[in-house]
């Protein structure tokens, strides 16, 4: 079976040189234009009557998705990647959002290019590159797990609808048949394949091998450069705004409060079906908008660190490897099962999977020779 090397639960870590970050993405996509074939361009589908279920974007418009058809060997085998882009978690916030690809519809690509684990090249994505693959847009602003609505300012926070719109959407378009599935997501649509998963599986036929990859999603509850919890602070305004409470796993539940439930470290300790995760240990979104976000460092004395680490000074460089140290710490009991795996490198990055240079190119990261 083709997923069995990413499967192979081992707990080693890569130190590696490699620096990799969101903004110089466009500068990625340039080196890919002018060294490899053109990547894939996809459509985008309207999942029709949607609406119907209430299953909308922020704004109320149907959401969407990208489809690439398998063939050959891969022709009964669906990978299904959830968008990533952040969360809102005040009415300012998810009304700005709704003006955007990240809450509606109407500006989203009516074309996306397929990289990495989504590619259709052989070449560069060898595991996959037949498989039918998906990925389904981001419009809730919750990781796909919220359901609630406020009136007054327009907004829908439906994610947890849309999910099974588009649950309901791709097994009429062949996933009931589907012989191996993978759900996968980058950042917070990766938080959102920690979420779904074992609802993935139960989605899906009893003989279908079923398993589930997280890509930068694995985000701590730590404490930030001023001592507060930034991300604890944005994702309880998530949970309380979406009402994301609704579709957390009832046993974490019983134990933590719903903001703890949302953050991986405490999840994924409930998922039965088998997990695999992806995460830079130096996670850079998490080390911007979690460590050192601007209302944690108002004097900006973490911004020459933050976009050149080379500038760090010797405290910030431990404050950097308290983190890794967490993360690694915060994964040793979940490595111990034989239906986990995980690939925990020490680069600055976020969301590998979706970019070749960091998915399968010749000089991506490697941990034992894989």
């Amino acid at each position: 079976m083709k997923l069995l090397i990413l499967f192979a639960a081992q707990f080693t870590f890569l130190v590696s040189g490699f620096i990799s970050s969101e903004s110089d993405s466009l500068f990625s996509f340039s080196l890919y234009d002018n060294q490899l074939q053109q990547p894939l361009m996809v459509n985008l589908t309207f999942i029709q009557g949607a609406d119907s279920k209430g299953a909308v974007c922020l704004d109320g418009t149907l959401p969407g998705y990208h489809l690439d058809r398998g063939f050959g060997s891969g022709s009964t085998s669906w990978l299904i990647h959830l968008e990533g882009g952040g969360w809102c978690n005040t009415i300012r916030n998810c009304v700005y959002r709704k003006k955007t690809p990240r809450g509606s519809s109407i500006y989203m690509e009516n074309q996306i290019p397929f990289t990495g684990i989504l590619s259709n090249k052989p070449e560069e994505n060898p595991d996959f590159f037949n498989w039918n693959r998906v990925k389904l847009r981001y419009c809730d602003g919750a990781s796909f797990s919220g359901d609630s609505e406020n009136e007054a300012a327009g907004l829908q926070f439906r994610g947890q609808r849309i999910w099974l719109a588009a649950m309901e959407e791709l097994m009429s378009q062949g996933m009931q048949n589907a012989e191996q599935a993978l759900l996968s997501g980058c950042s917070a649509g990766g938080l959102a394949s920690i979420i779904h998963c074992d609802e993935f599986q139960s989605l899906l036929p009893k003989p279908s091998k079923v398993k589930c990859f997280s890509d930068a999603g694995f985000f701590l509850d730590a404490i930030d450069v001023s001592g507060g919890r930034s991300l604890r602070d944005l994702f309880g305004g998530v949970v309380e705004l979406q009402e994301v409470h609704k579709n957390l796993p009832k046993n974490c539940l019983s134990q933590l409060d719903p903001t703890s439930c949302f953050f991986p470290q405490n999840l994924v300790e409930h998922v039965e079906t088998p997990l695999f995760l992806l995460n830079a240990a130096y996670d850079v979104w998490q080390v911007r908008s979690s460590l050192a976000p601007t209302t944690a460092d108002p004097l900006g004395s973490w911004n020459d660190c933050k976009s050149n680490h080379a500038e760090c000074n010797s405290s910030q460089i431990q404050f950097l490897q308290d983190f890794r140290n967490q993360m690694l710490d915060d994964v040793k009991d979940f490595s111990k099962s034989s239906q986990t795996g995980l690939f925990i490198n020490s680069c600055f990055a976020h969301c590998q999977s979706e970019r070749h240079e960091l998915w399968f190119a010749d000089n991506s990261p490697l941990i034992d020779d894989k």
